[in-house]
């Protein structure tokens, strides 16, 4: 990384605020080096997270003529929060002649992106990673690095209320606070204000939320029109998931929405009992064994029965499995 002077920072599909924090935190990183750098992301990067910008030439576009410009001439790709290849889209293709480094805290999939990694699957979030990165180099971590890093382990960290919420994360916090970080402002920045909009949004996903009780399983559906209806984006829908999740009884909660081109992404949750990493596998996504997600080239109404039928089974796996542990322990 210190020899690159020609850098393209990427992320998975759909950018959360671990992705868009470490990019913010490791461009203005690299630029302090002295190298150019860029964002090109498979997707737009988040209005949420763009405060952590430095300017609006950080970010291309992956379908414009400045993206491929620049992918040609890079000396380096540096992936972040993700390590498959199909997780990075379209610019897979354009950088497939670049040297990849990964810096990423899931497990590898079926399909890994080849180059020097830094892969932690205990790090609470690829922030995490990006902090140690910062410390090992001596870099100065400027307010600004401090905030884009603090976003990204807060934000994967749910405001520190997860699992994951480790010892690590919170050491890091107090530490990114004694470096200028505000708490209040930057939660305010991300979770504070949100449009009429998205509000009437989750009104008709929540008229769409289904439970089966004996099974454990809890979904939503974002109705089809919404994106139409309203002027709302995907960056709405954070958080939606959590609300079949938390339906009392379900061990798994599901989200499901359709694309622009007729797609549908699912977002799965679990309270714990069931991976819900290797139920997103089946469909071609992945994550953490509590938060994954999956895109499935189908539109909703062909794929929602299979990945209820899936979960369903996965529920009674982990029962079952459960019970053998409890009639072992007894």
């Amino acid at each position: 990384m210190r020899n690159a002077s020609r850098v393209v920072l990427t992320t998975h599909v759909n950018a959360d605020g671990d992705g868009a924090g470490a990019e913010a935190a490791v461009l203005r990183w690299v630029r302090a080096r002295g190298a150019e750098c860029w964002i090109i992301n498979p997707t737009r990067f988040p209005d949420t997270f763009s405060f952590l910008l430095p300017d609006s030439g950080a970010f291309l576009d992956a379908g414009s003529a400045r993206a491929t410009e620049v992918a040609a001439s890079a000396d380096r790709v540096i992936v972040l929060d993700t390590g498959e290849a199909p997780r990075i889209g379209r610019v897979k293709s354009m950088t497939d002649h670049v040297p990849k480094t990964v810096v990423d805290h899931h497990l590898p999939g079926d399909a890994p992106i080849t180059g020097v990694a830094l892969r932690d699957a205990g790090a609470c979030a690829t922030g995490e990673l990006v902090y140690d990165l910062l410390l090992a180099d001596g870099a100065d971590i400027t307010r600004p690095i401090a905030e884009a890093v603090y976003v990204a382990v807060m934000t994967d960290t749910g405001s520190f209320r997860f699992s994951n919420a480790t010892p690590s994360a919170h050491i890091i916090a107090a530490e990114l606070i004694e470096r200028g970080v505000h708490p209040e402002e930057i939660y305010e920045r991300v979770y504070g204000t949100s449009s009429l909009d998205r509000y009437r949004l989750l009104s008709s996903s929540l008229a769409e939320l289904d439970v089966d009780e004996d099974a454990g399983v809890a979904w939503m559906t974002v109705p089809a029109e919404a994106f139409d209806t309203w002027s709302v984006t995907p960056e709405d829908l954070d958080g939606f998931v959590d609300y079949p999740r938390s339906v009392r009884g379900a061990e798994i909660g599901l989200l499901f929405r359709s694309t622009a081109s007729g797609d549908t992404k699912i977002s799965f949750r679990s309270r714990g009992r069931v991976d819900v990493n290797a139920l997103a596998r089946q469909f071609g996504g992945g994550g953490h064994a509590k938060a994954s997600g999956a895109l499935v080239r189908a539109p909703v109404e062909e794929v929602r029965d299979q990945v209820l039928d899936a979960a369903r089974r996965a529920v009674r796996r982990a029962r079952g499995d459960r019970g053998a542990a409890d009639t072992r322990k007894s």
